[in-house]
């Protein structure tokens, strides 16, 4: 009973949620496509509560690819690019930034985290050119299943399936191995989820 009511919402959410879809559209053809999905982002981040987390998740369940609305989406928590999929079941805490990405089913993301769209979105080798006009480009990273970035997170690179990120790290190079934990500034493997034989 529980889980048809909430279909039910989910699905009045996504009726809702068509409109601002439709206008995103509008929008997109227009102008900027990356700065008005950024545009509705922002503002949607800005609607609280149980309105706002069922909001959220109609609106990227429509705008980005693969992208289940069976996800929570806290407050104050913006996409960087619509080319983001994020799977069933998964947590985003709040003041979150998402760049480019996948996120793999159950994963949980604590408050503050920041999954940034590669590791070399600026280039900055011209020391007489001003890095803003350097270019650069942006990897979409992957986050596989069951996996839990903690708080303030810095992540730029993949991070394998059942792995955690500890709060504070800042992730450059990707994480191969299924279920290891790591941690620090860069971030370095310090332990496993799974027994060492």
């Amino acid at each position: 009973m529980r889980h048809t009511l909430k279909r039910t919402i989910k699905n009045l959410f996504l009726l809702l949620a068509l409109p601002i879809y439709g206008l995103y559209l509008l929008f997109s053809l227009l102008g900027n496509p990356v700065g008005t999905f950024q545009t509705f982002s922002q503002t949607l981040s800005l609607v609280p509560g149980k309105i706002g987390i069922y909001l959220r998740a109609a609106f990227y369940r429509l705008a980005c690819p693969d992208t289940s609305d069976d996800i929570l989406i806290g407050f104050l928590t913006v996409f960087s690019h619509r080319d983001t999929s994020i799977h069933k079941g998964v947590y985003i805490g709040p003041q979150c930034n998402i760049g480019k990405c996948t996120i793999g089913e159950n994963t949980l993301l604590g408050s503050g985290v920041h999954i940034l769209s590669g590791n070399q979105q600026h280039n900055f080798s011209d020391s007489q050119t001003p890095i803003q006009h350097q270019g650069g480009s942006y990897t979409k990273v992957k986050i596989g299943e069951d996996c839990w970035i903690g708080n303030s997170a810095v992540v730029m690179a993949g991070v394998s399936d059942k792995s955690i990120v500890a709060a504070g790290s800042v992730l450059t190079r990707p994480i191969e191995e299924v279920g290891a934990i790591w941690g620090g500034n860069p971030a370095a493997k310090i332990s496993s989820r799974t027994k060492e034989v």
